[in-house]
């Protein structure tokens, strides 16, 4: 009995893990923006709200396009936080696999700037 109850627990956290340490994408521009993400061969559109937050994709690494603009685009490798803010993607805090990290979390960067 214990051995199936400890198997069934490590089920649910294996699979469970992978949504844990994706990336989530926030709006916080007024007006709605349609969001690509393409991970690998596959591409998926969204539109977000104002507000609005599109959680748990790009578990391994994926492109995220803002409004068809090829020259928006910006490569999220998994466990990012962030927002678009003036139509731009900048990170909106620790990625989710870092945890609490205090001090750079507040301060906007465009992802893959140095």
């Amino acid at each position: 009995m214990f051995r199936k109850a400890v198997a069934a627990s490590l089920i649910v956290a294996l699979t469970g893990a992978p949504g844990a340490y994706a990336s989530s994408i926030t709006n916080r521009d007024s007006t709605d923006q349609k969001v690509s993400v393409i991970e690998g061969n596959a591409a998926a559109d969204h539109i977000l709200r104002p507000s609005a937050t599109l959680k748990g994709f790009c578990s391994k690494g994926c492109v995220i396009r803002l409004n068809d603009r090829q020259e928006d685009e910006y490569e999220l490798k998994g466990s990012e936080v962030v927002a678009i803010k003036g139509g731009y993607l900048y990170y909106d805090g620790p990625p989710a696999s870092a945890g609490s990290r205090s001090g750079d979390a507040d301060q906007p960067r465009e992802p893959g700037a140095k």
